[in-house]
């Protein structure tokens, strides 16, 4: 490689790596922890539900008692679950019914309880998971700002991935088995950032092309509207099979009874390891009502599988069906593998836990090289005002990093404690104990200290964490594992690995000469 491409190579990788590098450890961060959301969830409710995306529902009773409570009468009602967890999602639009109460024309979103259909707002149910989770993706900074800057982020964080890779290339397999930790520091950063970077590429590779996909698709997908539906988004989105078919609501009570349970447990009989996802009811009531039933066949059986059937309640035809087996199409199989490769929801725990570690090591990628900018940046021949100026650059990228790690179990610690805890009171929580973490660290001025406090408070309160939940909720995590309560059981037994690696850590790190600041 001539210098003028390793000069472009090594500057884009720089720039674009330095530009983007708090924000992707935060993304890498909370991104880590996302995939135990449905655990965290769980351990926070104190409640084990069944390992499987299917909805558990006694569906006519659950309707029988919404419609005391809301008359369901002309409404369009939408039954999910989209996470492994009791409660489920439900969506009902207000009523067609023109001569209704305004009331009645007033759209719903809740949570329902399965076993005493008890409703939460989001609010309600919001937990320490779902922030966690909706923090991947700045969420939390209103729409659209967190999801275009998480969006581009990840594009930027892909010019970093290629460019290091061009970078590395000629000593691709040589350099990947170097690592030299009684060198200078320059060289121990080097090492530890060039040899995990290569661990991570493929896991890196994939949540780059993904999280820019899923977060500024909008922004992609703009001049393809403009151009090919003339600014129609919605014959995008038909096209796409984002939408169901819509059905005339005519008016008139429907004559017959009607018995959802019966064309759940029939949709499921065509099809084995077949689960129910949603339950799509237009017109309730309604003597045009429709009810779609979909789902999708377990991953090990058929990675992207999405099966449907459509029926008319008046005379009960099925009206549609889509063949999860033989008519699974290129579209289905483009947005069900970029969603799948995303969440790692196909290999159990296993995949989880591997994807936590690869999503770790990458946040140790991004530090070390932030901590390989400042090295380099801190020779003689360059003006002290620059040095203590790269320094003190470092120095509020690591204090609001590796804050991340203690806030985040004493959040665990204090979700437990004081549930529920109100998603206002959560965010304060989580967001002041992280700024106060912070302001604290960069007025100490010590990287040492912050890391090696940031390692030792993180494990001390990780450690923690079961004693907490077995105080509060009498779950031990032994119990937790008799009574097999897999996901109680699971982040107990996680938070004392994870806390046990980080305080070895803490107390084998050797302490290096402090930079100028």
């Amino acid at each position: 490689m001539n210098n003028r491409h390793y000069n472009i190579y090594f500057h884009t990788h720089t720039v674009s790596g330095i530009v983007i590098s708090v924000v992707l450890f935060v993304i890498f961060f909370a991104g880590s922890f996302s995939f135990f959301r449905d655990e965290i969830i769980n351990w926070e409710r104190n409640e084990s539900a069944a390992i499987t995306r299917e909805i558990q529902l006694n569906y006519d009773k659950a309707l029988k008692h919404l419609d005391q409570k809301y008359v369901l009468h002309g409404r369009n009602i939408t039954i999910s679950k989209p996470s492994t967890e009791e409660r489920v999602g439900v969506y009902m639009e207000g009523t067609k019914d023109t001569l209704a109460p305004a009331k009645q024309k007033e759209g719903q979103f809740f949570y329902l309880n399965p076993k005493n259909f008890k409703s939460f707002t989001y609010e309600e149910s919001y937990s320490l998971g779902e922030l966690l989770y909706r923090l991947h993706f700045l969420a939390q900074i209103p729409y659209p700002y967190g999801y275009y800057l998480a969006g581009f982020t990840a594009l930027f964080f892909l010019f970093a991935i290629v460019t290091g890779v061009l970078l590395h290339w000629n000593k691709i397999v040589s350099n990947f088995y170097m690592f030299r930790p009684k060198e200078k520091l320059k060289t121990l950063w080097t090492d530890a950032h060039t040899a995990l970077g290569m661990i991570g590429l493929p896991f890196q590779f994939v949540y780059a092309v993904t999280g820019a996909f899923f977060m500024i698709k909008l922004v992609i997908v703009a001049p393809a509207v403009m151009a090919l539906y003339n600014g129609d988004e919605n014959k995008l989105y038909k096209e796409l099979e984002y939408t169901d078919p819509d059905y005339k609501f005519e008016n008139k009570k429907l004559a017959n009874p009607f018995n959802i349970d019966e064309l759940v447990a029939k949709t499921k009989k065509n099809w084995s390891d077949f689960e129910i996802t949603r339950v799509f009811i237009q017109n309730y009531g309604d003597a045009n009502m429709h009810v779609l039933v979909e789902g999708e066949l377990l991953s090990h059986k058929k990675f992207t599988g999405i099966g449907k059937i459509v029926y008319r309640i008046a005379d009960g035809k099925i009206i549609a069906k889509k063949d999860p087996i033989s008519q699974t199409s290129y579209l289905d199989v483009v947005k069900n593998v970029l969603y799948r490769i995303h969440f790692g929801d196909y290999g159990g725990y296993a995949l989880k836990i591997v994807s936590f570690l690869l999503g770790i090591i990458t946040c140790f990628v991004i530090i070390s090289g932030v901590m390989i900018w400042l090295v380099a940046r801190q020779k003689n021949n360059m003006p002290e005002k620059k040095r203590r100026f790269n320094a003190a650059v470092v120095r509020i990228y690591l204090a609001i990093c590796l804050s991340m790690y203690p806030i985040t179990a004493l959040a665990f610690i204090g979700s437990k404690i004081f549930y529920p805890l109100s998603q206002s009171n959560l965010f304060v929580l989580y967001f002041g104990g992280w700024l106060i973490l912070t302001v604290f660290f960069i007025l100490k001025k010590n990287d040492s200290f912050t890391n090696k406090f940031c390692l030792i408070s993180g494990s001390i309160l990780g450690f923690l964490i079961p004693i907490t939940n077995g105080i509060v909720s009498g779950n031990w995590f032994w119990t937790s594992f008799m009574q097999n309560r897999i996901q109680i059981f699971f982040i107990d037994v996680f938070w004392i690995f994870l806390a046990s690696i980080s305080l070895y850590v803490a107390y084998h790190l050797k302490p290096k000469k402090a930079v100028a600041s």
